[in-house]
């Protein structure tokens, strides 16, 4: 199935009905009857999936990439242009509260939800806008990486509840970044709830790590 996507500022529209992607981070087929297109949220509009406008799916993200004229990374480049894009963010994002970790030739932001939103709230804080216009800079410097926003929450309240959560928080923080410029194409949005904490559940302080939106920044190899 494809998707039609119509972007005005930070106001998207998803035009989706059910279907088939791939997640990126299990690389297995999942059937998705409510997660992709519009759930409501503090922005109008809860965006999920691919955001490409050709195909739902990671060839539909490789090709639209393509289309755009992003080349593809291979071989040594690959390792020392993430190097740069990892110094550039850790710069950036000192004292912000946001992680940078680095997982192979990936990196991954950690921001946790005390500071990018209030309790059981989708909407940004105000605050922290600056700090992600950090991130969309840098994103818009280093264009020749994809970008998964992955939305998380501890187990407090219904399962539902804390899916629903967790994908409204992350498309909010993809919207902030598309309306800097980061384009669309390289996304993909979803939230896992409850489902992978980094932390224990029987504390406060574990559920405050694994309240989060995590953005996982990939080479483009095409």
């Amino acid at each position: 199935m494809h998707a039609k996507l119509i972007l005005t500022g930070i106001s998207v529209a998803a035009l989706l009905g059910a279907c088939t992607t791939t997640d990126p981070y299990s690389s297995t087929p999942q059937r998705n009857n409510t997660g992709t297109g519009v759930i409501a949220g503090a922005l109008g509009g809860a965006l999920l999936g691919y955001l490409t406008n050709t195909s739902n799916s990671e060839e539909g993200r490789k090709n639209a990439l393509i289309g755009a004229g992003i080349g593809a990374l291979g071989g040594g480049a690959v390792g020392a242009y993430m190097d740069r894009q990892q110094r550039e963010l850790e710069a950036e994002l000192s004292g912000s509260g946001v992680g940078v970790a680095r997982q192979g030739d990936n990196l991954v932001l950690r921001m946790p939800s005390d500071v990018t939103f209030a309790s059981n709230q989708s909407a940004i804080n105000p605050g922290f806008y600056s700090t992600l216009d950090d991130v969309a800079a840098v994103l818009n410097r280093y264009d020749q990486s994809v970008v998964d926003i992955v939305g998380h929450a501890d187990s407090d309240g219904a399962d539902d509840y804390n899916l629903n959560l967790s994908r409204q928080r992350a498309s909010s923080v993809a919207q902030h970044l598309v309306s800097r410029n980061v384009l669309a194409d390289r996304l993909y949005v979803d939230g896992r709830g409850e489902s992978q904490p980094v932390a224990t559940n029987a504390t406060a302080a574990g559920k405050a790590q694994n309240r989060r939106v995590e953005i996982m920044i990939r080479p483009f190899r095409g």
